[in-house]
């Protein structure tokens, strides 16, 4: 079992420490995963709207509360997603949402991107004359989407609000325009990609990390970090699997730590957590030294989103930057 532990988020509401992720899962898996989760201990689910398995994850609640958990004793994440960044599409989807899963309240919503898309025609609208490309929406700022959270988190159907894949200084301009410091900020966060300086800001001014794909991903045809040599060696030595020792990396860290699985058997290990000294923590680490990755680049996706967000050098072709207030 995990230790159970929670961390606490600048609300003052707790956030447990591990979560189940439901990204990149394959239609009639979720459910039976929620299920599985929660009826082996886990308390924090992680969900987004453009996962388009939100219904699912709904029905599997149905079968865990109130037999199994409360809802109260669920800690529960959705995303508001880059067409609804809008004031009325934003609130439309929250209550999508929440009929969804049958809830009516969330404990966390996420600005999933910082990219706002065109509304009105789908969840990725089409380019009208850039085939391969979404159509953004380049008057909508990051503030404006930050405005209309913080006045969702008003109604009372969103505990807590948040952004996702948000650099220092898309943070610091919604602090600065709103004084409103999101409780949490959501990155890809394994050993290839420890974004040092983005950690370290998050902690500075209390926004919590919660860290997704911890086991890395396969999208760029690298091997997978539950491959890695020095991984395999910790958790030989742990007596743990490397999924495992790549969670507590994340854990070691100060994070919450969302994996993703739809299988019964690695459901139930991730959750199995291990500590890892700090002999161990740093030869996990060293594998990323000289050897960053990030996976997660929206300039590479399909369709493609024509706009820089970290500074990649993928991203020196892009036509546009985030537009933050």
């Amino acid at each position: 079992m995990s230790f159970g532990k929670v961390l606490q988020l600048n609300t003052g509401a707790p956030i447990p420490e591990i979560g189940l992720g439901t990204w990149l899962s394959q239609p009639n898996e979720v459910e039976n995963a929620v299920e599985i989760a929660v009826r082996n201990g886990y308390r924090h689910l992680d969900l987004a709207r453009i996962y388009r398995n939100q219904d699912e994850v709904g029905r599997a609640l149905k079968k865990v509360i109130p037999s199994v958990v409360t809802r109260e004793q669920l800690f529960i994440t959705s995303k508001l997603w880059n067409c609804s960044h809008q004031q009325g599409p934003a609130e439309a989807e929250l209550e999508e949402t929440l009929k969804q899963l049958g809830l009516t309240y969330l404990d966390l919503y996420l600005v999933h991107w910082p990219v706002a898309f065109e509304p009105g025609n789908g969840l990725v609208p089409p380019h009208p004359t850039k085939e391969g490309e979404a159509l953004l929406d380049m008057k909508t700022s990051l503030v404006d989407t930050w405005k209309t959270m913080i006045k969702l988190k008003e109604t009372g159907k969103v505990k807590a609000i948040g952004v996702s894949n948000f650099t220092i200084e898309h943070i610091k301009g919604l602090i600065a325009a709103t004084g409103v410091v999101p409780a949490v900020n959501q990155i890809e966060a394994h050993p290839l990609l420890p974004q040092d300086d983005l950690v370290a800001y998050c902690k500075q001014v209390g926004v919590h990390i919660t860290a997704y794909s911890p086991l890395g991903n396969n999208f760029v045809g690298k091997p997978m970090l539950t491959e890695n040599a020095a991984v395999k060696e910790v958790a030989e030595k742990l007596g743990a699997t490397p999924a495992q020792v790549l969670v507590a990396w994340g854990v070691y860290r100060g994070y919450s730590v969302i994996p993703k699985s739809v299988q019964e058997g690695r459901i139930i290990s991730n959750f199995k957590q291990v500590v890892l000294s700090e002999e161990d923590y740093e030869k996990v680490t060293a594998i990323g030294v000289g050897n960053f990755e990030r996976f997660n680049i929206p300039i590479r996706f399909k369709p493609k989103w024509d706009i820089a967000l970290f500074g990649e050098e993928l991203e020196k072709t892009a036509t546009y930057q985030v537009k933050i207030a």
